[in-house]
């Protein structure tokens, strides 16, 4: 498993390994897939470690960790703290850093990477303004989906690995209709890491040639970490008209008029590098709006679909309250999924999300029948330091059902996807896989309400 990679949820953090990794990408590999290069190259294991260092609150060490080159971690230290410099907006300490850079020993293809990424930030050290598309700007819009379709979902997927590769592949023989990915392509969301980490390896695998199947994506926090410099661009290559995909949200809508799949954007808000356990994304209230009308004007079931997580079990959410007490859910987003409610009563059939790497099927919370966490998609786990139970003091944590599990090889668990099948008499079940076969969902259901 060591050629899969170490991601952190900290735009600063991901944006130096989208350089260390454009540094030292190859042009291909045996596949004849561009891919990443191989994490045990010398710069993409220096800014992991960084990484790690960084979640735990710890101090970065002049001395590199076992197995690093001192060369390496001389130079990926000066990278971050090059960019941290950008983000206070130190001008005159960004140039002492990028001198220092450019007349050292670190290799020239990472001062040529570190400076091209220093352009995501603005002059006052922000990230440039993401490029979000507003509801009036496509107005009621739905995309047209066939009656019967099997829809296939998938999330936090986009690392560009063989694990992200075979994945696709197994989701491939199930022949859908339809592709979803609900988000997260690393390290940022840069245009190159889309290109490679996500069209190449979608275009290929599924063969989307002559005749494609459309592919959809939403926007997680690591797409928004470089400002959405890849993902907006990513929306006008992925499928043709009628096919499109018009912004961060939209509407899938079964021809038949039995179901809708709506999608939202909770990435937008999520990229301060100084919150990352901490922060409460939201909807952009146009937005919201736009999803209540979608859902509102629907008379059959609706599958809500997003990166973020509505509540959960095994994660913080939000800061503590003065007791040190947690809320299992997020707060904004319980009153928009509220106002999905309202709109359409006993209508919304199912959320699903990722954002966490993990499968967590969970039995019926705060008015919501199916809540779903299907992040594991490509980014390794490791069971060893997965908890079983969430962060000490969370008030009324949602529960699991007791009969889903997701199977593991060796020291990590597996990843996996979730199929779903539309029938044309208004039924629709949800099969969940996982990457032992691809063939044999590890758990079924149905996706009526009121059925089991």
């Amino acid at each position: 498993m060591a050629s899969e990679p170490q991601t952190f949820r900290d735009h600063a953090l991901s944006l130096l390994q989208s350089a260390a990794d454009a540094a030292d990408r190859t042009t291909t590999d045996v596949r004849g897939l561009a891919g990443r290069p191989d994490v045990e190259s010398d710069l993409v294991p220096a800014t992991a470690a960084i990484g790690a260092l960084k979640m735990q609150g710890a101090a970065i060490p002049e001395a590199a960790p076992a197995g690093i080159l001192q060369r390496s971690w001389d130079c990926a230290k000066l990278g971050y703290d090059l960019l941290l410099a950008k983000i206070a907006g130190n001008t005159a300490e960004v140039q002492r850093l990028h001198d220092v850079l450019t007349c050292s020993t670190c290799d020239e293809n990472w001062a040529r990477a570190l400076t091209s990424y220093l352009g995501y930030y603005g002059p006052n050290g922000k990230l440039k303004t993401i490029p979000y598309i507003r509801a009036g700007q496509i107005g009621p819009k739905v995309l047209p989906l066939q009656a019967g379709a099997k829809v296939a979902l998938i999330a936090d997927w986009g690392t560009g690995t063989d694990v992200a590769v075979d994945l696709l592949k197994e989701v491939a023989q199930q022949k859908p209709d339809v592709l979803i990915h609900l988000g997260d392509i690393y390290y940022s969301g840069t245009a190159a890491e889309c290109d490679v980490n996500f069209k190449r390896v979608v275009d290929t695998v599924l063969g989307r040639g002559a005749n494609p199947i459309p592919v959809f994506t939403l926007s997680g926090n690591h797409d928004m970490y470089s400002g959405g410099a890849g993902f907006y661009g990513l929306l006008t290559m992925l499928n043709q008209p009628p096919m499109q995909q018009p912004a961060s949200f939209f509407c899938l809508r079964s021809t038949d008029n039995h179901w809708q799949f709506v999608a939202m954007d909770t990435g937008k808000n999520d990229y301060n590098p100084f919150s990352v356990t901490t922060v409460l994304t939201s909807l952009e209230a146009d937005e919201e709006d736009w999803l209540v009308a979608r859902i509102g004007e629907f008379a059959g079931n609706t599958i809500l679909l997003s990166h973020h997580q509505l509540f959960s079990a095994l994660s913080q959410i939000g800061r503590p309250k003065a007791d040190g007490s947690l809320v299992a859910y997020n707060p904004y987003l319980a009153v928009s999924f509220r106002r999905f409610a309202d709109a359409a009563p006993g209508r919304i059939a199912a959320w699903f999300w990722g954002h966490e790497h993990a499968l967590n099927v969970y039995k019926p919370y705060l008015g919501l029948e199916r809540g779903r966490c299907i992040g594991h998609g490509a980014v390794p786990v490791f069971t060893a330091s997965s908890p079983d139970t969430g962060p000490a003091g969370i008030i009324n944590p949602p529960e699991l059902r007791d009969e889903v599990h997701l199977g593991t090889d060796g020291p990590v668990y597996r990843h996996g996807f979730t199929m779903i099948q539309l029938g044309t008499d208004g039924s629709a079940t949800a099969e969940y896989y996982d990457s032992s076969s691809g063939t044999q969902p590890i758990f079924t259901e149905d996706l009526v309400n009121g059925a089991a």
